[in-house]
């Protein structure tokens, strides 16, 4: 029986062929699982604003190209072998109605192209990726790029020291989301935790004082690394696909994904409100310096 029962696809703006569509098939192909796409883009444009008007031989095209879109997905797909429907939903509120779409459809995964925007955007506004990465109640795939239609390695990136980790099981989902992918794919999982003693470093800390001593980080370490080989025995990851790593996350991810040609960095992200919310998580920021694709998973809001 597949890991996947009903996978959902955020069609491409652009309707072409795009590296989630790739990954969405295939994986649609080797767990039998039936594949939603859905296109969400702007409703027909108004000629006179003042007027609210449509020009109708403006809107006749508009229509005609997505009908024909619906058609040829549909034919294609179909044509395949896979249990597909396809519809394009006019919206000017997409995050809104693919929450919705979603809550309706209650898929195993949503699906979706990274869309790159530029950093001083970001600051201001934040894109669509990230709110999904906060919002979907659903683990959400964001494929940057895809060497391979079904990820050859899978990683799993978690921190077993982290309070929130452990008391919202988020460390579990994480391996247990990232070994789901990973068994439909036939391929190894190798779990990863970047571990930061930089704050036992900085200015404010005891050890400046005198207070810690190089003993004590050593004893910090080796908590840390107990810690991450206990969740990696919980779950038989075997120890050559264990790696611990001293470093910030994001960095180290980076890194690893490059040295191992990683296919797919598992992630999770905790729904914060407050400041945490406004700085983002290092998911978010993942996103767009990790090359290869995120698989997020969230869990419930914290303070």
């Amino acid at each position: 029986m597949g890991q996947y029962q009903r996978l959902l696809l955020i069609a491409d703006q652009t309707l072409q062929q795009s590296p989630a569509l790739l990954r969405a098939v295939a994986l649609a192909k080797v767990s039998g699982a039936v594949l939603d796409v859905r296109a969400f883009v702007e409703p027909v444009p108004v000629v006179h604003l003042w007027e609210e008007k449509t020009d109708d031989a403006g809107y006749q095209r508009y229509m005609r190209r997505y009908r024909r879109w619906v058609a040829d997905e549909v034919e294609q797909l179909g044509g395949q072998g896979l249990d597909v429907s396809v519809e394009v939903v006019f919206t000017t509120h997409p995050l809104l109605d693919i929450l919705k779409t979603v809550e309706e459809l209650k898929p195993d995964l949503l699906i979706k192209d990274v869309t790159l925007e530029p950093v001083l955007k970001r600051v201001f506004i934040t894109p669509l990726d990230c709110h999904l990465l906060r919002e979907c109640p659903v683990p959400v795939h964001l494929v940057n790029q895809a060497r391979y239609s079904l990820p050859h390695r899978v990683v799993a990136a978690v921190d077993p020291f982290d309070p929130s980790t452990q008391i919202n099981g988020l460390n579990d989902t994480i391996i247990q989301t990232a070994n789901a992918l990973a068994l439909q794919c036939d391929a190894p999982l190798h779990l990863l935790y970047a571990y930061d003693l930089s704050p036992a470093f900085n200015a404010d800390s005891p050890l400046v004082g005198g207070g810690w001593g190089v003993d004590f980080i050593e004893e910090l370490r080796q908590s840390l690394h107990q810690a991450f080989v206990a969740l990696a025995d919980r779950h038989g990851v075997p120890p050559e696909r264990r790696h611990f790593v001293m470093g910030l996350p994001v960095p180290v991810i980076s890194e690893f994904v490059e040295q191992y040609v990683a296919d797919v960095v598992v992630m999770g992200t905790v729904h914060r409100a407050g400041i945490d919310r406004l700085i983002g998580s290092n998911t978010e920021r993942a996103l767009y310096s990790v090359p290869g694709s995120i698989l997020a998973v969230r869990t419930g809001v914290t303070g």
